[in-house]
């Protein structure tokens, strides 16, 4: 199949994006809608007429949120519920609670770069939260997607998932030595190889399942990572201050993935600055690796997190 392309780019907004896009009585849940580009993510798609709930670990903050776009948008339907990633009774509580169909789910909350912090589990905090616990959430709605007809997951990945791929043989750090950048690395190919199955499971389920990387965006996700850490991360991968996003325009691509009419019937793909990235190139430090959308690797990576999940 061809690359996708889009009219828009690296400079588009989320609002540019949807532009007279017409999302009244479709329904949408956002996790992490509370900080970054989970903000703009869920501002663009109530403006555009969606019913939009945040799922969020800071209730107080996510109301603050909501408010604020529904003051903006005129829209009311607005909500907030609140999640938290690596709890299975929260992540569950969310899923039980949902009632009707789900046309779009946005998987955008995340953490980045932790010290090394394991869960109840002995699970590594990113691969937890960033990845296993949007699987036990997504899985969990799957009914609610499959009744919207037609609907959307979108994976937030990073293109920091050319940092690692999942090392199936200690994905936890059991044996080797703990780096938060690889660490961080894993957990977004987790996201990219879970789009690439999900879809393949559930595109006769009239679900489609896409990742993207957002962009370089100085938001809250960046609290555990120096700013000389972060200066050498852009300096790694080719981006100035001048090629940095602002939130609005990071969460394009995501709103893109979630409700245009451009990538209808489009699934298993990798996107960065709204269209389809092309094959990385080492050197490049851009596009998408090969073993982030490696059909078996995405199949290997299903059973294992069912393995995790059934405890």
């Amino acid at each position: 199949m061809s690359r996708i392309t889009t009219p828009f780019g690296a400079t588009s907004t989320a609002a540019e994006v949807l532009g007279d896009t017409d999302l009244t009585g479709r329904r949408a849940l956002v996790t992490g809608g509370a900080s970054g580009i989970g903000i703009e993510t869920v501002r663009a798609l109530a403006g555009a007429g969606a019913e939009v709930t945040l799922a969020v670990r800071d209730t107080a903050a996510g109301e603050r949120v909501a408010d604020d776009v529904i003051a903006v948008t005129g829209n009311k339907q607005v909500h907030v519920v609140p999640l938290e990633l690596t709890d299975h009774a929260s992540v569950d509580a969310v899923v039980r609670g949902w009632e009707g169909p789900l046309h779009m789910l946005v998987n955008n909350a995340g953490v980045m770069a932790t010290p090394l912090i394991r869960t109840a589990e002995g699970w590594e905090l990113q691969f937890a939260t960033n990845h296993l616990g949007h699987f036990r959430l997504t899985t969990g709605l799957h009914d609610a997607l499959a009744a919207a007809g037609g609907a959307r997951v979108v994976s937030v990945s990073s293109g920091a998932h050319l940092e690692s791929p999942v090392v199936f043989d200690d994905i936890m750090f059991q044996t080797r030595e703990y780096d938060p950048k690889s660490a961080y690395g894993q957990s977004k190919t987790a996201n990219i190889l879970f789009a690439v199955e999900a879809d393949r499971r559930w595109a006769d389920d009239g679900i489609r399942v896409n990742a993207l990387h957002p962009g370089s965006i100085s938001t809250n996700l960046q609290r555990h990572v120096d700013a000389e850490m972060i200066a050498a991360w852009r300096a790694a991968a080719g981006v100035s201050t001048t090629t940095s996003k602002t939130p609005e325009q990071g969460a394009a691509t995501s709103v893109l993935l979630a409700a245009s009419p451009l990538v209808d019937g489009v699934g298993g793909r990798y996107f960065q600055d709204c269209a389809e990235a092309e094959p990385y190139v080492p050197g490049v430090n851009r596009g998408v690796a090969g073993y982030a959308l490696d059909p078996e690797a995405a199949r290997r990576l299903w059973r294992e997190t069912l393995r995790l999940l059934a405890g």
